[in-house]
């Protein structure tokens, strides 16, 4: 795996919660499309702070289990604590290295193949994991998608660097609208299903949440000869009073694709 680009502490571990919390309800309308039985077993890789783990623990119940995998050592220890009393656990490993353990009835991974450049193999080490009968389960971004109507000058020149960052770490910012690629190279198939899925929201709103992705990534942005730390606050600067000017101003956030594939 390549140096993960987001910064690893608890800002950015906050931020990563209220982000998956926001797509919830697109996943949960996934797992209603396979009819995700209870007491099956489940393993979300690149797990995160662990919210889609709780949300397939409450889905699965007592009966089944749920296995949370990432590579992040401080998250892992920080998550497995919080998760120690329910009917899961959480594991350190590296999907593009490590072995999974065991096979599941669903496989899940939201997010993940956006940062990973051995997408296709990975996907490849995802369907190997999955039991026969049981489910693949993907979803990403396309980033491109984002934006303001009318158009917000500040907002547009953050989500540049945003994109623009993550590009230059070896990141795939329109993942999302690859995955039936990614599964046709790795040998999958097609897709049974696909599925997109949007949220609008005030200015003010998702201004907050393209600024912490911004700050997050700067480090890697300076690194990586992008932007400078001057040149980003002016830009988060005007990003700021673009929310304050017009704070209700509709901006779409980047569009979350998701496919399933079902093993015989």
């Amino acid at each position: 795996m390549t140096s993960y680009s987001l910064l690893r502490e608890t800002a950015e571990y906050d931020r990563l919660r209220a982000q998956a919390r926001i797509w919830e309800t697109a996943t949960a309308r996934l797992l209603d499309r396979i009819a995700l039985p209870a007491g099956a077993r489940c393993l979300d890789v690149g797990c995160g702070p662990g919210e889609t783990v709780r949300l397939l623990a409450r889905r699965v119940g007592p009966a089944g289990h749920v296995t949370g995998l990432d590579s992040d050592p401080a998250l892992v220890e920080v998550v497995a604590s919080d998760l120690r009393s329910e009917n899961c656990d959480i594991l350190l490993g590296d999907i593009t290295r490590d072995l999974i353990p065991g096979r599941y009835d669903l496989v899940f991974a939201r997010l993940l193949l956006f940062h990973l450049p051995q997408r296709v193999e990975v996907v490849r080490r995802l369907w190997d994991a999955v039991a026969p009968g049981g489910h693949l389960v993907i979803q990403d971004y396309d980033l491109t998608s984002a934006c303001c109507v009318p158009a917000a000058p500040g907002v547009d020149e953050v989500a540049a660097l945003v994109i623009e960052s993550f590009t230059a770490a070896g990141c795939d910012v329109r993942a999302g609208l690859r995955l039936s690629t990614f599964l046709k190279e790795a040998g999958v198939g097609t897709p049974d299903g696909t599925d997109v899925s949007g949220l609008l929201v005030p200015l003010s709103q998702g201004g907050v949440m393209l600024g912490q992705v911004l700050r997050s990534l700067l480090p890697s942005a300076i690194a990586n000869g992008v932007t400078t730390r001057d040149k980003a606050e002016a830009a988060l600067a005007r990003l700021t009073d673009d929310a304050a000017g017009d704070p209700d101003r509709p901006m779409l956030w980047p569009l979350m694709a998701g496919i399933w594939k079902t093993r015989p």
